[in-house]
């Protein structure tokens, strides 16, 4: 039996330091440097994050020894660039599963999952209107569905991209609607809560999540909201006494939760729950995607610049202090 390699977690690595350990290929680049000489650009992961690497240096003799979505052993520099670390890789070999601990390169969520499951169907019993409980009981009680509903990630990459991030992310928005409805209590909570349960339910197949999350190939064909209206409708052909007027609120619901065209949404949102899942589904997002950043980036007052959210992200907590602790403070 081969022995497990453990390896030094991304989070942990520091700059101007060495390291030697294994990580999952996430992405491989075959590049040309300016002589023409090849050179692989990789990004590399782990369940602590992702980090991009290069090796610049006898590439031939390797390039062709591992793919996406293989393990590696690497040898390599830890630098900076770009205000982010990166590796200068000098050495790698590819690795069998049995030289891993595959619980050592997904990221997984920090909460109990059953605890979160059995929130959900208290969630679900919680539901007044039967038909909305029917339908959603028949929904998270098939076996399939639930059991990738535990496990799938609420994105690739931008939030709540982790084993049970999708999870995490519903019993998020549940828990920010029974705060909000407080002030608002005209909104159908019932509707309500079926559009937080239902709205990404499409992403148990629209990614993928045995090894790295990325997408699927019906999931890059239909995206998830094509998938999940697929679900539903295969649900409701068994409840043939389901208003087909509550179903279209529902449709709409899921259709409508992006918010904007620009965001891949089919359709504004046109009714408060409609418009209020949006709200607190793009709110949740954003603040996951900021915390991440936060805790993953290196040190300093800033990180670097978060593509989905189109800015820098200042850590206020830590810049507060330093300016608390300045001399020319203390005088004043």
């Amino acid at each position: 039996m081969a022995e497990v390699l453990k390896p030094p977690f991304i989070a942990d690595l520091a700059p101007d330091t060495a390291v030697t350990g294994a990580f999952l290929v996430l992405r491989k680049d075959v590049r040309q440097k300016k002589d023409g000489e090849p050179y692989l650009s990789l990004t590399l992961g782990d369940r602590t994050g992702q980090i991009e690497a290069n090796m610049w240096d006898q590439v031939a003799a390797v390039q062709n020894s591992f793919a996406a979505d293989d393990f590696i052993k690497v040898k390599a520099q830890v630098g900076v660039y770009r205000d982010k670390l990166q590796l200068k890789i000098e050495r790698l070999r590819r690795l069998e599963e049995s030289e891993i601990e595959l619980g050592d390169f997904l990221p997984v969520t920090a909460a109990d999952v059953d605890a979160m499951w059995r929130e959900l169907e208290q969630r679900i019993a919680g539901v007044a209107n039967p038909h909305l409980r029917a339908l959603l009981q028949a929904v998270f009680g098939d076996p399939a569905i639930a059991a990738r509903f535990r496990r799938a990630p609420a994105a690739k990459a931008l939030h709540h991209a982790w084993i049970g991030g999708l999870l995490e992310h519903v019993i998020s928005l549940c828990r920010l609607a029974a705060l909000v409805m407080q002030n608002y209590p005209y909104v159908d909570a019932d509707l309500l809560t079926t559009g937080i349960l239902l709205h990404d339910l499409g992403k148990i197949e629209e990614l993928e999540y045995a090894r790295s999350f990325r997408y699927t190939t019906p999931g890059q064909l239909l995206g998830h909201m094509v998938i999940v209206l697929r679900i539903l409708h295969a649900k409701l052909a068994a409840l043939p006494d389901f208003p087909p007027a509550l179903a279209a609120l529902v449709e709409h619901l899921i259709i409508s939760h992006h918010g904007h065209y620009e965001f891949g949404s089919p359709k504004l949102p046109m009714f408060p729950e409609a418009l209020l899942l949006h709200q607190l589904d793009d709110m949740d997002s954003k603040m996951q995607a900021m915390r991440t950043q936060l805790q993953q980036d290196p040190a300093g007052d800033w990180t670097g610049f978060n593509r989905s959210l189109d800015r820098p992200l200042l850590r206020a907590p830590q810049w507060l202090a330093e300016e608390a602790a300045k001399p020319e403070a203390a005088g004043r």
